[in-house]
Order: structure tokens, then C-alpha cells, then sequence
């Protein structure tokens, strides 16, 4: 048997009836296979494992490396098999294993499936659904997608993370037929597209498609902040103006700004407002969807005298339908363009929703007040299964906050100004004592 070498590999050929090996004089378990028919040649090691099994490992093609470069990988590999490793095991285990992008699309299944369950138990909503798929094709795949699950390390994440937040992701994206995208990235976007793919890994842990740590665990996010944009009184003045101009021009846009504006709602669920969701002898409004669950909102009488008037055409489902009548309008550019016009640029109905709340902490409500009138998580079973209707104080509250707001809409604040209103004690006809947390700041 002779020692490998050019002359040797150069003299290979393939045989009709079975593959050729040749082996090494120099190092045992290095050698050629001469694959039958074809003449593929290729150097491996023959080894046995740690249990006794026998294994040979085919680590390189004969026209890639010389003999002696050859011999050299061999003596690694054979070197890691005496201290217990097994690389043709090893290699096997890396062709089962999945991409994180192949991880990404599992999980998109299972959540347009309503297998993927939220933490108010309840499977993704379409909306959210979409702004996930955006993530994973915008900033996981292109940065991370690659990699296979078992090779994945913070370090990767880190660099995700990093790529994100310098904007390396950044661009437009043609969504549907006259839409698109407009991806920026920064830190906000790089911290969230991070805790989404950490929620990715947990899931893909429990399914048993990876394990180990979580390779979000530990990674640094550059400090994004808290978003805390009010709108001043001289602001929803300027905007009060615009809704005015606007009303006959574009009155679902409008009406559901105003409706924003003076319950606190998120922009989704007043565009997807349904009529038989609205309860006006009790004040309140029942939506069966929100994104904390079924909720049920106070309505101030503000709101409340003015939603009546809206058209409802017969057998109408939607507050704010689309042409088609078929399901509710997408407002959220209408929204915009309104405040826009109004020179809030930087401002959105997010931004409304939070002074809503504002005004309530200015009113000396209570976080658990406040909380329930914009909508926020209830924890008791009582509250979230068996209370149907506001009761008295709440629906005070609301009467309170939404006159304030709709007061600032038509110019009759200023700012710094906090107005004046009853005592809270009698709004509320037969209380005994004021809830504690009625008091005027």
C-alpha cells in the first residue's frame, strides 16, 4: 500500500463495479475514495467512535488540496476523534438542521394557522401577523437568515441588532399592487425586531425545532426610549381647526379622529368600529377584538351625543365601512394626511391617544382608572368576564376627560392651562364618599 501523493492520485481511476480506496503508509485511517463509475475522488479518514462504530468521513475533493495539505486536515480530524469527537455525525446532524429564516417560516405558518398564542391568550391578529412577516423578510432574513439554528450565537443577534439600528436595512418595499413600505430602521425598530425573534426562538424551543439559551439573552439594544409626544392645548386646537374644514371633505377620517380624541381608542379599533358594538343607553362601547382582548370603554358625553349622527346606511355593518361595504376603511393615510395639515407632523393618533390619558393624570385620575378608559389589560376575572356596563364614576370620568379634550379641539385652552370643572362628588348622583382617586389635581 503506498503513501499518497500526486503521482498516486494523478494514476486514480474508477471502477464499473465497486468504489476504490486507497490508504495512507504514512498515517493510519487517512486515505482516497475512488467513487464507482463516476472516478470522484475524495480524501476521508476512517475512524471509530467513542460506542465502536465505524466511520469514514469524506472531507475534501482530491483536485482541492494537495496530498500533504490533505494528510494535514486528516491528522486534525483524527486528533478531535481521540478526544470524542464524531465528525460525520456531526455533519449529518448539520444537513437535518434548519436556517433561522426556515425557523422564521415555521413560525409564520403556526401564526397564520392561530397556533401562535399571545400573552392574553389569544392567537395573532391579521394585523399583527403582517407587521411580523415585515420583520422577518426586512431585517431577520437578510441579516441572520442563513445561519443554521445550532450555529446561531449572541454574537450574530448583536450584529443583527447593530445592522438595525444604523439603518443597513433600511430601504422601500412594494407591498401590493399601489402600495409600499418605507423601512428606516434605528434603535426603536432594532429593539423590537430583537424581543420579536427572542419570542421566535421560545416558540421554536417548545416545538423542538432548537434548543440551548436564547441567543437574544444578553444582547445590548441602544437605548430607543419611551415615546412621550402630547399634543398641547394650542396643538388640538390647530388640529380641531383642520377636523372643521375637513368634516364634509372627509367625514369618516374626521369623525374618527374626534372619536380618538375623546375616548383614547387606538386607530384600529376606531376604524374598525362595528355599530352593534356601541351601547348608547349605557355610554360605553363593547369591542370584541382589541389588542388586549374584548374590552369595554366608557364613552363620554362628548362622543356619546355626537356618534348618532353619523350615516348609517341600511343594514350597515361598519362604523367606517369601505366602498364596498364589505368590511371597515383603512384610515390610517387619511389620518395622517389630517394631521399633517395641521402641521403636526411628527404627531399620529397614537400620539392623540396618549394626551387622552394625559388629560386624565392632569385630572387627578387614578393609573387603574385611566387604564380602563383607554383600554389597557384587565387582570380580575370579575373585570373581564362579568362586568358589561361602566359603572357611575367611570363613566364620570370619561365625561370629564373627553369635555377637556373636545374643550382644547375648539380653542377654549391654553397652554399651561388646566380647566376648571364640577366637583367630582356631584357628578355622581347617590355617592357616599369621592373615589379616592377623583380628585383635581
Amino acid at each position: 500500500m503506498p503513501k499518497i501523493t500526486k503521482r498516486v492520485v494523478d494514476q486514480l481511476a474508477a471502477d464499473d463495479n465497486r468504489d476504490q480506496f486507497v490508504w495512507d503508509t504514512e498515517l493510519r485511517g487517512f486515505g482516497i475514495r475512488v467513487k464507482q463509475r463516476t472516478g470522484a475522488a475524495s480524501y476521508l479518514v476512517n475512524y471509530r467512535t467513542r460506542e465502536g462504530a465505524q466511520r469514514r468521513f469524506a472531507f475534501a475533493k482530491t483536485g482541492t488540496a494537495t496530498p500533504d495539505e490533505a494528510r494535514k486536515m486528516a491528522r486534525q480530524y483524527l486528533a478531535a476523534v481521540a478526544t470524542g469527537a464524531d465528525p460525520s455525525a456531526e455533519r449529518h446532524l448539520a444537513r437535518e438542521t434548519i436556517t433561522v429564516g426556515e425557523l422564521c417560516d415555521r413560525y409564520m405558518e403556526a401564526a397564520e394557522a392561530g397556533l401562535v398564542i399571545t400573552r392574553f391568550g389569544k392567537p395573532k391578529t391579521v394585523s399583527t401577523v403582517l407587521i411580523d412577516r415585515g420583520r422577518i423578510a426586512r431585517h431577520i432574513k437578510p441579516c441572520i437568515g442563513n445561519i443554521p439554528v445550532t450555529k446561531l450565537t449572541r454574537v450574530n443577534v448583536q450584529g443583527m441588532v447593530n445592522q438595525v439600528t444604523q439603518g443597513k436595512t433600511s430601504g422601500e418595499f412594494k407591498t401590493k399592487a399601489r402600495g409600499k413600505a418605507v423601512v428606516t430602521g434605528g434603535a426603536g425598530t432594532a429593539a423590537r425586531v430583537a424581543a420579536f425573534f427572542g419570542g421566535i426562538w421560545t416558540w421554536g424551543e417548545e416545538q423542538g425545532l432548537v434548543s440551548g439559551t436564547n441567543p437574544v439573552r444578553g444582547v445590548r439594544r441602544a437605548a430607543h426610549g419611551t415615546k412621550e409626544r402630547v399634543l398641547s392645548p394650542s396643538e388640538l386646537a390647530a388640529l380641531g381647526r383642520v377636523l372643521d374644514e375637513q368634516e364634509h371633505v372627509q367625514p369618516d377620517a374626521t369623525a374618527a379622529v374626534r372619536l380618538i380624541a375623546l375616548t383614547g381608542m387606538r386607530r384600529s379599533e376606531a376604524s374598525g368600529l362595528r355599530w352593534c358594538e356601541l351601547d348608547f343607553a349605557a355610554k360605553c362601547v363593547r369591542l370584541e377584538k382589541t389588542k388586549t382582548g374584548r374590552s369595554m370603554r366608557p364613552m363620554g358625553s362628548a362622543i356619546a351625543d355626537r356618534l348618532p349622527s353619523l350615516t348609517r346606511p341600511t343594514g350597515a355593518e361598519w362604523v367606517f365601512p369601505n366602498r364596498t361595504v364589505s368590511g371597515p376603511a383603512d384610515l390610517k393615510k387619511r389620518i395622517a394626511a389630517l394631521f399633517d395639515a395641521a402641521g403636526l407632523h411628527d404627531a399620529r393618533s397614537q400620539t392623540l391617544r396618549r394626551t387622552f390619558a394625559t388629560s386624565a393624570a392632569i385630572l387627578g385620575y387614578s393609573e387603574a382608572t385611566i387604564d380602563d378608559m383607554i383600554g389597557h389589560a384587565r387582570r380580575g376575572v370579575t373585570a373581564r368576564h362579568y362586568v358589561r356596563v361602566p359603572d357611575d364614576v367611570l363613566l364620570a370620568a370619561a365625561d370629564r376627560v373627553s369635555e377637556r379634550m373636545a374643550a382644547a379641539l375648539h380653542g377654549e385652552l391654553k397652554d399651561g392651562d388646566v380647566i376648571a370643572f364640577p366637583d367630582p362628588q356631584q357628578a355622581v348622583v347617590g355617592m357616599e364618599a369621592p373615589e379616592p382617586d377623583l380628585a383635581v389635581a
